[in-house]
């Protein structure tokens, strides 16, 4: 592992600034109404993903037939509540659809 170099007191790239509060203040948003929504849009992204995990699932299990008329219908009524609920959620929170479906980079959208 090298040592930074002594002539360059600050190794880190913060786009030329040199005091790291200032730095950070700029890319950090601490508005605690947006840390809020930030968190809700995680946590109703995570829960879209595992529902479009459970609904291919449930279409797999039904394509195989290792699903009763019975299951069948209890599963599509769990899934639309889910689905209702997280319309529900989205909009009393002000997020759309799109909203949930994360960047990630060079892999491309989330969902």
């Amino acid at each position: 592992m090298t040592r930074p170099d002594k002539a360059d007191p600050w190794p880190l790239d913060l786009d030329g600034e040199t005091d790291l509060p200032s730095a950070l203040s700029r890319r950090i948003d601490a508005d605690p109404e947006s840390v809020e929504k930030g968190l809700v849009q995680l946590v109703l992204t995570l829960v879209e993903l595992l529902r479009q995990l459970m609904e291919r699932q449930a279409i797999r299990r039904m394509d195989a037939g290792g699903l009763s008329e019975e299951d069948i219908e209890r599963l599509g009524q769990t899934l639309m509540l889910l689905d209702e609920k997280m319309t529900e959620l989205r909009d009393h929170f002000g997020l759309t659809v799109e909203d949930l479906n994360i960047d990630l980079g060079p892999l491309g959208k989330l969902l």
